[in-house]
């Protein structure tokens, strides 16, 4: 039996400045393409199942124009796939903070997808020999967790799930997502399952034997530059789905086309290195790229750089190749400093984006704030700041 495991398309997110000839958002654009392809490469693949493990939108209250496009997506692939069920849980991105506020993902059951948006549900299938115990965000976040073991004598069971598995996340978190609920593996029972279908990681991996991240269809993590590491220490650079063989425990990488290039160019070591010097390497950096960087999202790390240097580049040049590119960002680092506090051992100076971190992590806030993306938001705009002041 073939199961078609999507995970993360993130609906709606809006990233950098650039819009469609129409008006929408270039990255919402983007994103919105990549699961159209998978849609097309599902029904080409006919598979026997579909399962989305959550955070189909990047947020509780997508946008109209987000909507409709996942319900027109999902219709085409109901009337393409007529007999074959579809099951939909909802992430933490879209998940409500208040139960009161309810979950946009219950429109879909009208074109016949079965949805778990709070309560885990288990589904049976008795054409296919098939159950599914789908488990939204919300229900590993409650008191009392599911237990997470198969039920009834169906031969094939799988488990639909969204969150973040211990172990598999990178240490520093440098691309991934954060506020997801944490399980060990042995939480799982991963032996007792034909196939688990997990959501939340945005990088393809295979955590064990019939256990699979599908990672996301895109790059929408907070931190890009993070996810492109963890793609390469994983050995699997590229966006898509899986196509999983439930009876073999199997499953087989279909890619996505990606609507633009991601790249993190090789970084600049600055140290003693004059202004003029630094503006050659970053022409050369950027010279050196196939294509160039028109309508790509770049990086350019520079490392070591006095501020007094920094305010010497050529920052006209930095501001053309913004123009040019759907986001250019050259990311400026200032050397540590270490210094000796008081009569004890020599310290690191903390930068103004780890004492915003720091300070919004303390802060009270209202219940119904969700504290890491108040956070993230924090860094994010105290980053921007730094890079618009130097650049």
């Amino acid at each position: 039996m073939k199961l078609a495991h999507i995970a993360d398309p993130h609906l709606g997110i809006r990233q950098y400045h650039r819009q469609t000839p129409s008006g929408i958002n270039q990255r919402e654009a983007d994103i919105a393409h990549a699961f159209r392809a998978a849609v097309d490469g599902v029904i080409e693949a006919r598979p026997d199942a579909v399962v989305v493990a959550g955070d189909l939108f990047h947020s509780v209250r997508p946008t109209n124009a987000a909507i409709v496009f996942a319900f027109r997506q999902f219709q085409r692939l109901r009337e393409a796939l007529p007999g074959a069920p579809v099951v939909l849980i909802a992430g933490n991105h879209d998940t409500p903070r208040s139960t009161e506020t309810g979950s946009i993902l219950r429109l879909f059951e009208e074109l016949g997808i079965d949805v778990a948006s709070e309560e885990p549900r288990r589904f049976v299938y008795p054409a296919l020999d098939l159950s599914v115990l789908a488990v939204p965000h919300q229900a590993l976040m409650s008191g009392t967790r599911p237990v997470l073991r198969p039920e009834g004598d169906e031969r094939r069971r799988v488990l639909l799930l969204h969150g973040e598995i211990e172990g598999v996340f990178p240490f520093d978190r440098s691309g991934a997502e954060y506020g997801g609920a944490v399980l060990g593996l042995e939480e799982l029972a991963p032996t007792e399952w034909s196939y688990v279908a997990l959501g939340h990681y945005h990088v393809q991996h295979r955590v064990a034997p019939r256990v699979w991240y599908a990672g996301s269809l895109e790059y929408v993590s907070p931190n890009l530059w993070g996810e492109l590491v963890d793609e390469a220490d994983h050995g699997s650079r590229g966006k898509g789905w899986l196509l999983a063989d439930v009876d073999r425990g199997t499953a087989q990488r279909r890619t996505v086309p990606l609507a633009r290039e991601i790249l993190d160019l090789e970084p600049i070591e600055a140290d003693g290195l004059q202004a003029e010097t630094i503006d050659a390497l970053i022409a050369a950096r950027v010279g050196a790229v196939p294509g160039g960087v028109a309508d790509k999202v770049v990086r350019l790390l520079v490392h070591n750089i006095p501020r007094h240097v920094a305010r010497e580049l050529n920052h006209a040049a930095v501001r053309a190749l913004k123009a040019v590119a759907l986001h250019f960002q050259l990311d400026l680092r200032r050397p540590e400093i270490h210094r000796t506090v008081g009569t004890g051992a020599p310290g690191r100076r903390q930068t103004l984006p780890e004492l915003v971190r720091s300070y919004l992590e303390r802060r009270p806030l209202p219940a119904e704030l969700d504290r890491d993306a108040f956070v993230r938001l924090g860094e994010a705009l105290v980053d921007s700041v730094e890079r618009d002041f130097v650049g």
